[in-house]
């Protein structure tokens, strides 16, 4: 097998240190001599291990995605004379039975030497900001979600049914009947005269859920479960004006992702921190959509198909995208409309919402590639595609429910 790096590096990472093992190719039939060294994880002992892969004059460095741990080390290295790939760790595995730090070291830089190995994405420093704080906003965002059950949940111990009747329990109605409820207000009639606008209509619901056998000791924790949700609101608030601030060389970039039906600015945040803004690095919308997880798996052996189950992806990428995708679906006289219509009526919904995820970045591909916003075909795109097609389905529909129907062309006005 070809070497295309006679001297290449192979870095096994763990929380208090790294195996190096630095392999350099023997000439003709002489086999490769491998040396492994011990580096600690602080910031002077990966700089010194810097110092060493340069006077070994390594021209390839291999590290592990393995948890955080690979941070230290490779935003130390990326600054040196030499290429440094990170790896995904189900791409690497060593051999059962044969796995230490040591042997894993050593086997990647023998993957590494040989060019069996696919770097991974790491975004450039800035999209590294925009990332952590997208990221951040996210899980302060479920956990808000997660305190609002809670208090749903505390609401029913106290026999109080305002989930029932109202949509959002932390709404500006929902918020002033649990207030007075923890004041110590317990008439049901008193209560429920205090929703506001819309929800009044629902003041004989209100009344009838709001009695209950709510006491002091559900009050007190109500009190706690309200403080946690605004001490979220107030960090949510924050991490959004700060990416307001960091967001601002990829606006271009955000101003046509939000042309995308149902794509608001916090999606469009998310979409940017999580593939770079830049589709440079993706040859084809397939490849953006098969690295993000939106179309079929491959599985086969033996000329049998096992599974096509979607490939593992961004978590947090395919997120952002099935929200908007749940939204789009719900949209009116739209292309991404029509299509989830027409797909869930045969696989279901839950592969339809894929197939949005999948012609969402399709589109993003082109947009950003092109520096174009998006061009709406229309929810009677399929219609126009294949007329004939779609007239014989209505007609199809309409002799199963018992009619029979002769079509004439309408007269065109002179």
């Amino acid at each position: 097998m070809d070497v295309v790096h006679p001297r290449c590096a192979g870095v096994d990472i763990s929380k208090r240190d790294a195996k190096v093992c630095v392999r350099v190719a023997g000439s003709g039939r002489a086999r490769a001599k491998s040396l492994v060294t011990t580096w600690g994880a602080v910031t002077n002992q990966v700089l010194a291990l810097r110092d060493h892969l340069i006077a070994e004059q390594v021209t390839l460095v291999v590290m592990e995605a393995t948890s955080d741990y690979w941070k230290p080390f490779y935003y130390l290295l990326e600054d040196g004379p030499f290429e440094v790939m990170l790896v995904n760790a189900r791409h690497v595995k060593n051999l059962p039975g044969r796995k230490t730090d040591v042997s894993d070291a050593a086997w990647l830089a023998q993957l590494g030497a040989h060019g069996l190995v696919r770097g991974s994405f790491v975004p450039p420093e800035p999209i590294r900001q925009l990332r952590d704080l997208t990221r951040t906003r996210t899980t302060l965002v479920r956990a808000r979600a997660k305190e609002i059950q809670r208090l749903e949940k505390l609401l029913e111990d106290a026999g109080i049914k305002l989930s029932s009747v109202a949509t959002d329990i932390t709404g500006v109605s929902g918020r002033a009947m649990l207030e007075a409820l923890i004041d110590g207000q317990r008439d049901p009639v008193v209560l429920a005269d205090l929703a506001k606008r819309r929800m009044r209509s629902k003041i004989p619901e209100l009344t009838e859920a709001l009695t209950g056998r709510f006491s002091e000791h559900h009050g007190f924790l109500a009190q706690l479960h309200l403080d946690l949700i605004d001490n979220h609101t107030r960090a949510i608030d924050e991490l959004t004006g700060r990416i307001e601030v960091v967001v601002e060389p990829f606006r271009h970039v955000r101003n046509l992702l939000v042309t995308i039906p149902r794509v608001s600015t916090l999606v469009a945040d998310v979409i940017i921190a999580e593939t770079g803004g830049d589709m440079s690095r993706f040859p084809t919308a397939g490849h953006l959509a098969s690295w993000a997880g939106t179309c079929p798996g491959s599985n086969e052996s033996a000329g049998r198909i096992k599974s096509t189950q979607t490939r593992p992806g961004n978590p947090y990428l395919k997120g952002a995208l099935g929200i908007a995708a749940m939204s789009a679906s719900r949209s009116k006289d739209t292309y991404l409309a029509a299509k989830f219509r027409r797909i869930a009526s045969r696989p279901g919904p839950v592969k339809a919402i894929v197939a949005l995820e999948h012609a969402m970045l399709v589109a993003i591909w082109h947009m950003i590639t092109n520096g174009t916003a998006y061009g709406e075909p229309g929810g009677d795109y399929f219609t126009r595609l294949n007329p004939d097609k779609a007239k014989h389905r209505a007609l199809d529909q309409l002799h199963k429910m018992g009619y029979s129907v002769t079509l004439e062309p309408l007269a065109v006005a002179g």
